[in-house]
């Protein structure tokens, strides 16, 4: 279905309900509970879950399908989001235009960085990559500052006048959806649990859904077989005869519109953009969330951006108050001796945690969270598979 095999539909399918339902998943602690610090569920969470998801699913079509480490794709969801607020405070607010103009400007970028950065190869090339995302956030920041807003970047003003829009002289626009206000959500209360419903998250979600099943088909596609040539060996492609530089360039450009389209959403979302967006952390972290999740597979770069944005906007607002509250119950004196323990890896430690978590899937996880949950599913499939054969071999054989 959908020219997808069996097995990518399913996955498809289970992406899809687990995106429709997030509200409703990543609540799962009444609001009067001292867990629901660990509830998810608001809109800007949910938005960032599935937006750096799609920046992860496109950096994901280069670095595991191709093994070419890009440390400056940031650039280009920096670059993607000032083409789409450019387009909303000179066009229209309508989130569409912005979003296609996003995925144009950082397709053009891509292409040119990414056909000076593949005239070499390995750590060349990943340096490469991370001068040009400088060199970008150098230029947005200063130099480029009546374009860029310089320090305090872009953002729609009352003084802008889109040239397709009815917003009144003094009023702010907003991003919208064909009239429909990104930022409009609808609250439902079940007993002590609430649940808000963003029409900017379902908007970004179906987005995503999209962006997710055409890396479904990169991956299955001859294209793709070539890309995975490409990361086997490289030379041995040459020697056969064929040119692996225009594979690896449309994979480099793919990968940037990807980061485009998240760049654009950020902007859909959140009407402003600064050039910490273009910071060689930024792309640092898409790094992380592509590994941590498992490069190569399909969903390992969605598991990797949730773990990593959960954990940022989590755990970095868990303080020593809260850790006394939940430690109340301790004798004096051990509560402290707990909390002097624990609050080195939550409120602004949270990078230690994130840096143990790292560390622990490389040694024992190399195949990132995806093969955990392979390892645990094949630990269930084997526990099976002995409990049937002792069935078998306690039932008796009939007689001759």
């Amino acid at each position: 279905m959908l020219g997808l095999g069996k097995k990518d539909f399913t996955l498809l399918l289970i992406v899809a309900v687990m995106t429709l339902l997030a509200p409703l998943l990543l609540n799962p602690f009444p609001e009067s509970s001292g867990l629901a610090q660990f509830n998810a569920g608001y809109p800007d969470l949910m938005q960032r879950f599935v937006i750096f998801g799609i920046f992860a699913i496109g950096f994901n079509i280069l670095f595991g399908l191709t093994g070419y480490l890009s440390f400056g794709h940031a650039a280009f969801l920096g670059v993607g989001s000032y083409g789409a607020m450019w387009m909303m405070k000179l066009v229209s607010l309508n989130v569409i235009p912005a979003i296609i103009m996003a995925i144009i400007v950082a397709g053009i970028f891509s292409l040119a960085v990414g056909y000076i950065s593949l005239r070499r190869s390995g750590i060349y090339f990943s340096i490469l990559t991370l001068a040009f995302a400088q060199m970008s956030y150098a230029l947005a920041y200063s130099v480029l500052t009546p374009l860029t807003g310089g320090e305090t970047g872009l953002q729609i003003k009352s003084s802008d006048t889109p040239l397709f829009s009815n917003v009144a002289d003094g009023d702010i626009g907003r991003a919208n959806l064909f009239g429909m206000d990104m930022r409009a959500s609808h609250e439902v209360a079940m007993g002590d649990w609430l649940f808000t419903f963003n029409a900017g998250y379902y908007i970004a979600g179906v987005v995503m859904l999209i962006a997710f099943y055409l890396s479904i088909r990169i991956f299955r596609s001859p294209f793709g077989t070539m890309l995975r040539a490409v990361k086997s060996n490289q030379t041995r492609m040459y020697y056969t005869g064929l040119n692996a530089r225009p594979y690896t360039l449309a994979a480099f450009v793919i990968s940037g519109m990807y980061a485009g389209l998240a760049g654009g959403l950020l902007v859909a979302m959140d009407t402003q953009v600064g050039p910490e967006r273009m910071f060689w952390t930024a792309s640092g972290e898409v790094v992380l969330m592509t590994i941590l999740g498992g490069a190569g597979t399909l969903i390992g770069p969605v598991l990797g951006s949730g773990a990593i944005k959960y954990m940022e906007n989590i755990l970095s607002k868990i303080n020593k108050d809260i850790l006394h509250e939940w430690f109340a119950f301790l004798p004096a004196g051990l509560d402290d001796f707990i909390v002097a323990i624990v609050y080195p890896f939550v409120g602004k430690g949270w990078h230690l945690t994130l840096g143990l978590i790292f560390m622990g899937v490389v040694i024992f996880l190399p195949g990132g969270l995806v093969q955990g949950g392979q390892k645990i599913g094949g630990l269930f499939r084997r526990k099976k598979a002995s409990d049937n054969d002792s069935d078998k071999s306690t039932q008796s054989t009939p007689a001759e």
